[in-house]
């Protein structure tokens, strides 16, 4: 009587324990859930995913990511870490503006659901690409202690190594293929830190500052308040802000169409599109169907409140570490719209120059279906040098075509 009352209990306690994980299961998200449906666009014709991995000690930064499969041969193409800039600006952005298989439609908005359609020059059509939203604060990630919300360039690239460690060991099937740590915008600072990290699993962080640099920086912004530092050309579209972003000028709203009717003629100014973004990504509807927990954040917003975001910038030179990963052989390419004016393409320039590489190839143009698309160097180092012409700041926005065919010849090893 006793062995079968022993029996009856271990039954009920396994068949409570099956209960508690049914119940448990279903509110967490596995580590990655397919995507098939896209609110604004429909059935997708290509594989993603999205999904969450947990990082530090206890996990208590939890990383969104998107992973999108190669639309060529995802087996033997390469994977790219794309790291949106900001820092923190929300992964979709650069998905729904730049280089993902699906861009918003330029149109205004007019109180519906915007819209996507296929982008032909998706950096998916010669390569897989992991987005990831980083640091913490940014995109779906979130933070489960008010503690881990804080970080700086250091912290986000140790969470990010983290990060792809994990992510690897659930995907176990792109673990040989070539791996590439790609972005633009802040992320010219990010990447380099990042793929030391990853290379070497530690850093060799040297302290810089340019007070000669800040000190006349606030007359540059005086004087090029008048102009689009995102690209020269373009009309101002910003509103007002009583703080802006630390590098960029105060900027009034200008209220012009743009004067090349074929960039994005269907809006006023380019930032409307961009804004579309954070109409179509708080649609609950989205949200489902990118998988995102419920109740783990506030409002998206495609780039973060500067002066409420908790992350420091200890470094603001990036040369030490590009120097670090060309001792250990590694591959670079650095490329400029050569109508941005955050960052200069002389001011790359400059600095590349200053690590005193030898020259392969001088500066020559290269071309795109018989144009000019850019000027590009190349160095003893292996990191090439390159500008687009006529493309802002975040490059493949402005010269989708160019900067795939780049990325397709570079990650080729092909001449450009």
């Amino acid at each position: 009587m006793r062995n079968s009352m022993l029996n009856y209990h271990k039954v009920l306690l396994l068949f409570l324990l099956i209960l508690l994980l049914l119940v448990i299961c279903p509110v967490i998200e596995a580590a990655g859930t397919p995507v098939k449906f896209l609110p604004g666009f429909g059935s997708l014709p290509f594989e993603f995913e999205t999904g969450y991995v947990g990082v530090g000690e206890s996990e208590e930064k939890q990383l969104f990511y998107y992973f999108f499969k190669s639309e060529t041969n995802p087996e033997v193409d390469p994977l790219i870490l794309w790291v949106t800039g900001g820092p923190g600006c929300g992964a979709l952005i650069a998905i729904t503006t730049e280089i993902g298989p699906v861009l918003l439609d330029a149109k205004e908005y007019d109180g519906s659901l915007p819209t996507l359609s296929l982008n032909p020059n998706s950096y998916t059509k010669v390569a897989n690409v992991l987005f990831v939203d980083s640091p913490v604060t940014g995109g779906f990630s979130y933070a489960t202690t008010q503690e881990a919300n804080h970080s700086d360039n250091l912290q986000m690239a140790l969470n990010t190594y983290q990060f792809v460690q994990k992510w690897l060991i659930d995907h176990e099937e792109y673990s040989s293929n070539d791996f590439y740590v790609a972005g633009d915008s802040y992320s010219g600072i990010s990447v380099p830190i990042i793929t030391q990290a990853i290379s070497h699993g530690d850093y060799q962080y040297i302290h810089y500052t340019n007070t000669h640099c800040l000190h006349h920086l606030q007359t540059f912004n005086r004087l090029l308040s008048g102009i689009n530092f995102k690209h020269i050309l373009e009309p101002i579209c910003n509103p007002v802000s009583t703080k802006a972003h630390p590098l960029s000028p105060q900027r009034r709203y200008l209220n012009h169409k743009f004067t090349n009717p074929t960039l994005l003629s269907a809006i006023k100014c380019r930032d409307e599109w961009q804004l579309l973004s954070e109409k179509w990504v708080n649609d609950e509807s989205v949200q489902e169907a990118l998988h995102v927990r419920k109740g783990t954040h506030g409002v998206w917003k495609k780039c973060p409140n500067y002066e409420k975001m908790s992350f420091n910038r200890i470094i603001n030179n990036t040369i030490p570490f590009h120097a670090y990963l060309s001792k250990r052989g590694y591959r670079s390419l650095i490329y400029s719209g050569d109508h941005d004016l955050y960052v200069p393409f002389l001011s790359t320039q400059a600095w590349i120059r200053s690590l005193n590489y030898s020259v392969d190839t001088e500066w020559r143009p290269w071309f795109v279906d018989g144009q000019v698309a850019g000027y590009v160097t190349t160095y003893s180092n292996q990191m090439t040098f390159t500008t687009i012409k006529g493309a802002g700041h975040t490059a493949p926005e402005y010269k989708p075509a160019e900067c795939l065919s780049m990325l397709k010849r570079w990650i080729s090893n092909e001449s450009l």
